[in-house]
C-alpha cells in the first residue's frame, strides 16, 4: 500500500537524485496511483497532469485538446514561454487547419527518404569531427567538439543558413529552453536572430540554392504567400529546434552507454544497422530528452483515465514518464538497446509528431554507430559540460 499522495504537487517535480536518468520518484508514483491527477504550476494555475502511455499517445492525437497558447487555460513551462508564445507563433502553438496548411508547406524537406539521402554527408560530418578529435587535445570536451557541431553543420547545410550564425542560435536555444531566465533577455536574443533570418530570406530570394530557406523564398516570399517575418520564425524553430535535441542526445546518449557498459558493448561491437537504429529507440525512451512536456488545454468536457477534464482546463502530457510505463514497457527503467521500444513518445505523436524527427534519428544512428568505434582506446578521456 503507497503512502497517501499529496493532493496539489508543485510541477516540475523534483528529479531522482540517484541516477540522473531516472524520472522523479513523485512521478513514478503518481504513473500508478493516480495517472490523472492536478498540479500546481509556476503561476498557481492548476492544469491536469497525465502520465499513462496509453493515455498520454491518445490525447496527443486528439482533436478535442488544442496547442492554441492564447487560451486562458493553456498550462505556460515558465515565463519565457508565455512571453514567446505571445511574441511569436509556430507551427508548435497551430491547431488545424492552420497547422495542417503551415505543416505542409515543410513536410516534403523533412521526409524519410530526403533524411536517408543526407545520411552519407552526416557520416562525412561525423568522420571529420571525430577525426579532430583525435588529433586534438586529450581530454576533449565532446560537446563543444563533437555534440553540438554535428547538428548545427546539418541543419545549416539543409535550411542553407550560414554555419557561422551558430553562436546565435545556440544563444537563442539556451535562453529560451532555460527554466527562470529573463524574459526579455530571451525576447531580444530571439529578435536578433529573427533579424538576421529575414536578412537571409532576401538573399535566397536574390540568389536561390538547394536548401529550404531558397525553396521557401521563391516559392512564398516572392508570390507573397509568406511574409519575410513569417519565414524567419519557422526557420528559427527549424534552426534552434534542428539542433538543441540532438545535441543534448548525443551528449547524455555517450553517458547513458558509459554508465551502462554491457550496452554500450552491444552498440560498439555489433556492426548491425538494425541493432544501432534500436539502440537509438531506446535512448529516446530512456532519456525522453525534452522535459517541458506536451501541453494542451481542452476544447471541450472529455474523460481521460475515469477522470472529467471540462472545457477550457489545462492539460500536461508528461513524456518522460509515459515512456517509463511498465504496461507499455516491461521493465522500464532498465536500459536495453535491444529492446523494441519504436512506440515510444519522445518525439510525440500524431499531428503535432516532432517533424524533424527522421533528420534526428538518421544523425544519431551515424553517431552511435560510429563513435565509440572510432578509436581502439576508446572512451579516451572526455571532458563534459556541467
Amino acid at each position: 500500500m503507497t503512502d497517501a499522495l499529496p493532493e496539489m504537487p508543485a510541477f516540475p517535480m523534483a528529479r531522482a537524485t540517484g541516477c540522473p536518468f531516472d524520472p522523479s520518484p513523485e512521478l513514478s508514483r503518481r504513473l500508478e496511483d493516480a495517472p490523472v491527477s492536478r498540479v500546481r504550476l509556476w503561476d498557481g494555475s492548476t492544469p491536469w497532469m497525465v502520465t499513462r502511455h496509453a493515455d498520454v499517445r491518445a490525447l496527443l492525437a486528439d482533436r478535442r485538446v488544442s496547442v492554441d497558447v492564447a487560451q486562458p487555460g493553456f498550462p505556460h513551462t515558465n515565463a519565457v514561454s508565455k512571453a514567446r508564445d505571445a511574441h511569436m507563433k509556430t507551427l508548435m502553438q497551430m491547431d488545424a487547419p492552420e497547422h495542417t496548411a503551415q505543416r505542409r508547406l515543410l513536410t516534403s524537406d523533412f521526409t524519410i527518404k530526403r533524411m536517408e539521402a543526407l545520411r552519407p554527408r552526416i557520416q562525412r560530418i561525423v568522420d571529420d569531427l571525430i577525426d579532430e578529435m583525435l588529433a586534438g587535445p586529450n581530454p576533449v570536451d565532446l560537446v563543444e567538439a563533437f555534440a553540438l557541431p554535428v547538428p548545427s553543420l546539418v541543419i545549416c547545410e539543409l535550411l542553407g543558413a550560414p554555419y557561422t550564425a551558430r553562436d546565435l542560435f545556440q544563444r537563442v536555444s539556451r535562453t529560451l529552453v532555460m527554466d527562470e531566465p529573463d524574459p526579455q533577455q530571451a525576447m531580444a536574443a530571439s529578435e536578433d536572430l529573427n533579424a538576421c533570418l529575414e536578412e537571409l530570406v532576401d538573399k535566397k530570394n536574390a540568389e536561390p540554392g538547394d536548401d529550404v530557406f531558397s525553396r521557401l523564398a521563391v516559392e512564398q516570399y516572392r508570390t507573397g504567400a509568406m511574409s519575410r517575418r513569417e519565414i524567419a520564425t519557422a526557420g528559427q524553430l527549424l534552426l534552434v529546434a534542428g539542433h538543441d535535441t540532438t545535441a543534448t542526445m548525443i551528449g547524455l546518449g555517450t553517458t547513458a552507454l558509459l554508465t551502462h557498459p554491457d550496452q554500450l558493448s552491444a552498440v560498439r561491437a555489433g556492426g548491425d544497422p538494425a541493432l544501432v537504429a534500436g539502440a537509438v529507440e531506446e535512448l529516446l525512451r530512456y532519456l525522453s530528452i525534452t522535459h517541458t512536456e506536451a501541453r494542451r488545454v481542452a476544447r471541450e468536457d472529455l474523460e481521460v483515465g475515469g477522470r472529467l477534464i471540462r472545457e477550457g482546463e489545462g492539460i500536461i502530457l508528461v513524456k518522460g514518464i509515459a515512456n517509463r510505463d511498465p504496461s507499455a514497457f516491461p521493465d522500464p527503467d532498465t536500459l536495453d538497446v535491444h529492446r523494441k521500444a519504436r512506440h515510444h513518445v519522445a518525439s510525440g505523436f500524431g499531428a503535432h509528431q516532432c517533424l524533424g524527427q527522421s533528420l534526428a534519428r538518421v544523425e544519431l544512428q551515424v553517431v552511435y554507430g560510429t563513435l565509440y568505434g572510432a578509436s581502439p582506446h576508446w572512451p579516451w578521456p572526455y571532458r563534459w559540460n556541467s
